[in-house]
C-alpha cells in the first residue's frame, strides 16, 4: 500500500494529500472546503485533545460552550477585529426553507428573512465578551479562566485537508483579569503550555516568540506564537495566544470595580490551536512509507500480528499474545492483536507502517519454540529477534527511544535548516534553494516587512523570545537593526 504514495522529492503537495487520505487520515467531504475527519484521524486528535484539556485544567481553566452564530452588530464594535476577518465570515440570512412553487425542489423562503443577519463563528470574541459583562461586576469576579472547544468557519478559497479547511476544530480561550500585568502572564503562560505540548508529545521542537504588528491577531496589542518547520523547508504557525489588551472590554462595556473602589475596563487574552496540529504532526515526520507517529499520540503504540498456517497454530499464538497483551497494558501501554484472518501478515506489515504504528512485534511457531517475538519500530524500520520474557519492559523503554529519536531527527532538521544572512541578495539565494528559517536583522516598520513579503512571499515568523541583542544593519532598507528575527515561507 505505502507504494502507493507520491514521493516527496517527487511531489511533497501531493505526497502530504496521499497520506492524509490512505492512511484512513481525513477525506473531502460533499461541502466544498470542508473535510470528515476518519476514525483514525479522529483517534489521534482525540489524544491531543485529551492531552491539551489535561494541562489547561492543570493551569486551572475551565471549559464552557459559547453559541456557533454571532450577532452581525457584535462585529461592528471592535473596528481590527472585523477588518480582520470580514473576507472568511459566513453570513446566515434566512431561517426556513419551503417547497418551490414551481416544482423544482426547495428554496429558502423569502419572508423568514432574519432582523439582523448571524455570523456562523470564525472565532468567539465578540459573542463571550458580550456575555462576559453580564459575569464581570467586580474584582471578585476576576479572573476569568474559560475554555472551548469547538468548531468554527472561515470561509477559505483554496482548502487542504487539516491545514486549511472551510470548517476546522479546535479550542480557544477566552480569559478576563484585573489587570493589564496579571493577562500579559497568562498570555504568556499559554504559549508555553503550547510550546510543552508539542515539544513533549508531537516530538516536534518549536520556536517561541511575538509576532510582528503585521502577523498579530486581529484586534490584539500582542500575539505569541510558537513556530514549527516541515520536512520541505515551510514554517508552520503552531499555536497561539493573544493579548488583547482592554480592546473588547471596551467594545462591549466590561467594567468591574476594582479594589481600591474604582471602575476600570477588564483586561483580556485569547488562545487557541485546532487541528492544523494534525497537519504538522502528518508533515514533521512522516516518510515515503507513511505516517510516523510519536508513540505518545499513536491511537495505539504496539500492533501484534501472528504469522501462522493452522488454526492450532494460531491458537497457541493466541495464548501467549494474550498475556504479552496483558503485561503490556498494565503499563499503561495501548496495543492491538490483529489476529483477522482474512488479511495476509505482508499486507497487515505494510498497512501499519502506513498508519504509523511505532512498534510492530510479529510472533510465528518458531518464535514460541525459541521463547522470542520479532519487533520492528516504525522510526528508523529496524526489525530485531528479542526475548518473549520481559518483552513489556523492553516495549515500554523502546517507545520512550522512539519517542525520543523522532524528536532529535526534527530537531536536528531544524537546526540543518536555519540560516544566518546579512544581505537581501543572500537572503533570497537561502530562500530560493534552501528554505527553512532565515534569520536576518529588520528595521521594525511594517513597511519594509510588507516589502519583503511582496517580493518574496516570506514574512516574519516571529521575533523569538531568546532573540539575543544583536546591532546591525536590516538586510531590505539598510537601516539599524537590534536584533535578528525569524522569516520563512510559511503555510
Amino acid at each position: 500500500m505505502a507504494k502507493e504514495l507520491t514521493s516527496r522529492s517527487e511531489n511533497y503537495s501531493q505526497w502530504y494529500n496521499d497520506l492524509v487520505v490512505k492512511a484512513d487520515l481525513a477525506d473531502n467531504s460533499a461541502v466544498r472546503g470542508c473535510m470528515v475527519i476518519k476514525p483514525y484521524g479522529y483517534a489521534i486528535w482525540e489524544k491531543m485533545q485529551a492531552q491539551l484539556d489535561k494541562m489547561f485544567k492543570e493551569t486551572g481553566h475551565v471549559n464552557a460552550y459559547f453559541p456557533l452564530f454571532i450577532p452581525k452588530s457584535f462585529f461592528s464594535k471592535e473596528a481590527s477585529h472585523v477588518e480582520g476577518f470580514a473576507k472568511e465570515c459566513a453570513v446566515v440570512t434566512h431561517y426556513r426553507l419551503m417547497n418551490d412553487p414551481n416544482g423544482k425542489g426547495i428554496i429558502v423562503d423569502p419572508d423568514a428573512k432574519l432582523e439582523e443577519e448571524l455570523i456562523v463563528r470564525p472565532t468567539s470574541e465578540t459573542i463571550i465578551w458580550s456575555t462576559y459583562k453580564t459575569w464581570i461586576q467586580s474584582y471578585r469576579d476576576l479572573p476569568i479562566l474559560v475554555n472551548q472547544w469547538a468548531n468554527v468557519v472561515r470561509w477559505e478559497m483554496r482548502t487542504r485537508l487539516f491545514l486549511r479547511t472551510a470548517e476546522f476544530l479546535w479550542q480557544e480561550g477566552h480569559t478576563a483579569h484585573a489587570t493589564s500585568q496579571e493577562a500579559m502572564e497568562e498570555a504568556e503562560r499559554m504559549v508555553n503550555v503550547y510550546a510543552t505540548f508539542v515539544e513533549e508529545f508531537m516530538a516536534l521542537p518549536v520556536i517561541k516568540g511575538s509576532k510582528s504588528a503585521n502577523e498579530r491577531f486581529a484586534g490584539a496589542l500582542e500575539t505569541y506564537t510558537i513556530e514549527a518547520l516541515m520536512q520541505d523547508g515551510k514554517a508552520l504557525q503552531s499555536g497561539t495566544s493573544h493579548f488583547l489588551g482592554q480592546n473588547f472590554a471596551k467594545a462591549f462595556d466590561v467594567r468591574f470595580t476594582n479594589k481600591e473602589g474604582k471602575e476600570d475596563f477588564v483586561w483580556a487574552t485569547s488562545w487557541g490551536v485546532s487541528t492544523r496540529l494534525m497537519g504538522a504532526l502528518i508533515m514533521a515526520h512522516s516518510d515515503d512509507n507513511g505516517l510516523v507517529l510519536p508513540p505518545k499520540l499513536a491511537p495505539f503504540q504496539v500492533v501484534i500480528v501472528p504469522i501462522y498456517k493452522q488454526d492450532e497454530q494460531l491458537a497457541a499464538i493466541s495464548e501467549k499474545v494474550d498475556s504479552i497483551v496483558s503485561k503490556l497494558k498494565a503499563l499503561g501501554i495501548s496495543v492491538k492483536y490483529d489476529n483477522n484472518d482474512t488479511k495476509k501478515p505482508g499486507w497487515k506489515f505494510a498497512e501499519y507502517e502506513l498508519k504509523g504504528v511505532p512498534v510492530r512485534i510479529a510472533i510465528g511457531p518458531r518464535d514460541l519454540e525459541n521463547g522470542t517475538v520479532e519487533v520492528a519500530r516504525r522510526d528508523t524500520l529496524e526489525k530485531q529477534v528479542v526475548s518473549m520474557d520481559g518483552i513489556e519492559l523492553y516495549i515500554q523503554q523502546l517507545l520512550d527511544a522512539i519517542q525520543e529519536n523522532i524528536y532529535k531527527k526534527a530537531f536536528d532538521y531544524r537546526t540543518g535548516m536555519t540560516t544566518p544572512v546579512e544581505t537581501y541578495e543572500e537572503f533570497k539565494e537561502v530562500l530560493q534553494n534552501k528554505g527553512g528559517f532565515i534569520s536576518a536583522h529588520w528595521d521594525g516598520t511594517p513597511e519594509t516587512e510588507q516589502a519583503i513579503k511582496d517580493e518574496t512571499k516570506a514574512t516574519i515568523r516571529c521575533i523569538p523570545f531568546d532573540q539575543v541583542p544583536e546591532e546591525g544593519k536590516c538586510i531590505y532598507s539598510g537601516k539599524p537593526s537590534k536584533g535578528r528575527v525569524l522569516f520563512a515561507l510559511a503555510y
